[in-house]
Formats: structure tokens, sequence, C-alpha cells
């Protein structure tokens, strides 16, 4: 804790974490666009390894190890948990010497909209289970602790890791208008941020606020002999088809009648229209208000109060 000093009180205290690990390319990026604005006072609390499809479990039962990290410009720590836990370590008091002001998750490496900002996510052409990066943010939010999630489209040929940079240079006057906000009591605490950045950063066509969309990427399940059969699926669910040799267990496992299962893409849904995916791949920044509950639709909630009544009538007729 020695560099506490490096804080300074006219400044608006940022956090950042995220899901692919504190040494992550868009992570780095971002604490480095934030240090050298010259604006913010930056702390960093992220997983140790790479945290994807965890979606936003947290740790309960084993004690936390916070490793010091050297950051420039940074107070930073690497923690053994997950984004949720380093969220909720560090908007704490019990890490740092002060709650932040704004915690941002990110920056991901794949876009987080429609219904795999809870359940699926797209990644560099492939499926990325459960937007961990959004489970950060919400973490914050849950705490009454303002937050933004931040994911840039990479698509792999085309993307690299400069592109982390412009995407948050990009977000910068967000960020700022934040924290302005909050400064003046007058940021609503019913929702937090959900920023996607387009794949051509450089050349974005401005803001657009959005809602999200119902995209989704539908899986399957295919049964397999052995757990090397069709290549390894990898944390960031890509396929790894140079596969290591397998252990004696995993060779034995179908031996003793155990069905083995892989999970394989069975399609998707792309949204068309007003929504946070169309406008991404238009070139947009999208900017979409999330909450922590999700309702249903108008129609089922209108089906679903003619219909209660009904099951209570045929239960009452049939137990007399």
């Amino acid at each position: 804790m020695e560099n506490n000093s490096a804080m300074r009180n006219d400044r608006p205290t940022v956090m950042v974490t995220n899901d692919d690990g504190i040494d992550a390319p868009g992570l780095r990026a971002l604490v480095r666009v934030l240090v050298s604005s010259n604006r913010f006072n930056v702390l960093v609390c992220a997983p140790d390894s790479e945290k994807s499809a965890v979606s936003h479990c947290i740790t309960w039962r084993n004690a936390l190890i916070a490793k010091p990290v050297e950051i420039s410009g940074a107070i930073a720590f690497a923690v053994s948990g997950t984004p949720a836990d380093c969220t909720a370590l560090g908007i704490s008091n019990a890490l740092f010497p002060s709650i932040p002001d704004l915690v941002i998750s990110g920056i991901n490496m794949g876009s987080n909209c429609g219904y795999h900002i809870l359940v699926l996510r797209l990644k560099r052409g492939n499926v990325n289970l459960h937007s961990v990066t959004v489970a950060g943010a919400r973490e914050a939010f849950f705490n009454d602790v303002p937050a933004v999630s931040l994911s840039y489209d990479w698509v792999g040929g085309k993307s690299n890791v400069d592109d982390f940079v412009l995407a948050a240079e990009a977000c910068l006057p967000i960020f700022s208008a934040v924290l302005a906000e909050v400064k003046k009591k007058t940021y609503p605490q019913n929702c937090f941020l959900n920023i996607d950045v387009p794949t051509n950063v450089a050349n974005h066509k401005g803001y657009r606020l959005t809602k999200q969309g119902k995209s989704r990427v539908k899986m399957g399940w295919r049964q397999v002999t052995s757990d090397a059969q069709g290549g390894k699926m990898l944390s960031t669910m890509t396929m790894e088809t140079n596969s290591s040799p397998h252990s004696e267990a995993e060779a034995l496992s179908t031996k003793h009648g155990h069905l083995m299962f892989k999970r394989e893409v069975a399609g998707s849904h792309v949204d068309d229209g007003d929504t946070d995916y169309s406008y991404l791949q238009e070139g947009y920044i999208t900017v979409s208000p999330l909450g922590a509950l999700s309702h249903a639709e108008m129609d089922s909630q209108a089906y679903f109060k003619q219909w209660l009544p009904s099951v209570t009538e045929c239960f009452s007729s049939s137990a007399l």
C-alpha cells in the first residue's frame, strides 16, 4: 500500500476490473489511457488469471489472495477470485483507502450485446459463455457504486491490440460525464451502463443510446468418446485442435460406462432494428443502460394476468 500517496483528493477515483485477467491487453490499455489523461486516481482490482464464462459467480468458502502488481500510475492488485469478487473487494474499503467513484469493467475482447449480456456472447467469431465483463459492473451497481462495462468488438484479422487504446480514448468523454453527474449527485442510481465499441473504432460514427436486444447464440450438445474428440473448447470458447495428451482418467472415462458430451454451436439469432447489436454493426459506440431486473415482455404479462386466476379456479374446483 506504499502507493497511497499517489491518490489526489482533487480527482475522482476510478477502479478497473475485468474477466480476462490483470495482464490482459484490454485492461492494460484502459488503465494507461486513464492514467495518462491526468484526470483520475486509478485503482485496479482484477483476477490473477482469465475468468471467462463464470458469469456472476462469487467465492464464499475460501479466502481471497490479493497480490500487489506494479502498474505505472495506478494502485493495483491481482486477486484469486472472480470478477464479481474483485469488484466487491475493491469497493469494500477493505483493500483500498477509499471507495471508488466509478467502476469500469473491461476492456473486453469481444462485444456484449443482446441476450449474451446475461447468457452468451460472440468472441472473435466464436462463442463465449456468460458475460463476466458485465457482471463486474453489475456487482458495483448492486452495491450502489456507479459502473460501466466496456467491450470492444474484436474481429480476428482486422483488430489489433492498439484498438483497445483507441476504444478507451473514445470513451473518455463518457467516463468524465458520468463522474461529473456523480459529483453533482444527479446521476441515476437505478442502472449501470454497458458500452460496446465497434471494430473500426478509428472511424466510429459517434455515440448511440440503445437498448438491449435479443441477439443470441444457440448452443447444443454432441456425444463424444473422448475429451480430445473434436478439439478442446478453451475458456474463450474457441476450439484448439492440437490438444495436449489427455490424462488416463479422461481416457478411461467411457470404459466405465460414463457418457461424454461437448458443447457445439447449434445456430444463432441476430436482431434487426433499434437495438445494441444493430447499431454496433453500423459503426456506432453503443451505450445501453441496464438494470438488475429482467422483466418479461408486456404481452407475456398480459397473458399470465389472465392465466394465473384460472389456475386458482381450476385447482379450487378439482379440490371440491
